[in-house]
């Protein structure tokens, strides 16, 4: 997934870590994004929230019919320094890369592309596809030892899940109640979805280590409520900041829902995020843009039936790395 924003701003990340438990609702900005404008609602980053462990972007897209809203298109375009999850509700989408990758994704499969020192990639809906396409595009943060790495691309088809109390829940990144996801992650982290049966109750163990956030995907659910309070009502739209310090996470869901679950251990380090590229400093970004529009490093997408996505120009002011939280 690609941030298509030609004016994007400057996303302040890292920093001091939240502490203690929180139920603050963080509205999502909606945004249309690639060839066909298919409108996507941005939870990360956001004014007040601009990460959740490691993780550092959120879209939440659909669902939206093929027919009305043209799908998934997003041309060729670069990262640096994070990974990509790509995660269906449903629908399918063709993940083309730079490294000469082609893999369809379908609902309980993960995508995901370690950019590293670069990468480029293309997402598109198939000619054939569902007609009816609904999913997240995340983004993941490298910690400094790692952000350099060598891009890569793998995909899983075979997840575990956890099942109880009317759930079944995927781990698709990172460890959950004591199952471990087979993607590679370079920090601690969590990243799951929860399908809530009707009448469903159930709890999950979590880090208390870790800060997490819940989104609603389907349906509406009781969010870290107790056996004789309810939860925080969630439905489509906002994300739940759940802070940290929290030893499990109670769920219900009367008429039953689908939600993403996703934390990890505060990230301590200051990152600039500007477009498709996550660095530590305005040159780095500068360097990052000028490769992508006059040189080879990011390598060629082969297979995609257009140009490649031009960079938007750098903003008047420099890009500077500050804490994770505005101030």
């Amino acid at each position: 997934m690609s941030n298509l924003d030609q004016l994007p701003q400057e996303a302040i990340c890292g920093g001091d870590p939240s502490a203690g438990p929180a139920t603050d609702l963080l509205p999502g900005a909606e945004v249309a994004i690639g060839t066909r404008g298919l409108r996507v609602t941005r939870t990360l980053p956001s004014r007040t929230r601009r990460m959740v462990g490691a993780w550092c972007f959120l879209d939440h897209f659909g669902p939206a019919e093929l027919a009305t809203s043209g799908g998934m298109g997003i041309p060729p375009h670069p990262h640096t320094g994070l990974q990509t999850v790509s995660w269906l509700v449903r629908g399918d989408m063709l993940h083309r890369d730079s490294l000469g990758s082609e893999q369809r994704i379908r609902p309980g499969q993960l995508n995901l592309m370690t950019a590293g020192r670069a990468i480029a990639h293309s997402e598109e809906s198939p000619e054939d596809a569902d007609p009816w396409v609904h999913g997240v595009q995340l983004w993941v943060a490298l910690p400094a030892e790692h952000r350099h790495t060598d891009p890569g691309f793998a995909h899983h088809a075979d997840l575990p899940v956890i099942t109880g109390g009317g759930a079944e829940t995927t781990v698709f990144m990172g460890s959950l109640a004591g199952l471990t996801s087979p993607a590679r992650a370079f920090s601690p982290l969590v990243g799951a979805e929860i399908r809530l049966a009707p009448g469903a109750e159930t709890e999950l163990p979590l880090r208390t280590d870790f800060e997490h956030a819940a989104l609603a995907l389907t349906g509406t659910a009781e969010v870290a409520g107790t056996a004789e309070v309810a939860g925080t009502a969630l439905s489509g739209g906002p994300l739940l900041y759940l802070g940290t310090g929290r030893e499990s996470l109670r769920l219900t869901s009367e008429g039953g829902a689908r939600l993403l679950l996703l934390g990890g251990e505060p990230f301590a380090e200051e990152i600039v995020m500007w477009w498709n590229f996550v660095g530590r400093s305005h040159d780095e970004i500068v360097a990052d843009r000028t490769e992508w529009m006059d040189g080879d490093r990011f390598g060629v997408v082969r297979g995609y039936d257009g140009p490649p996505l031009p960079a938007p120009p750098m903003p008047a002011t420099r890009l500077r790395p500050r804490g994770r939280e505005p101030r």
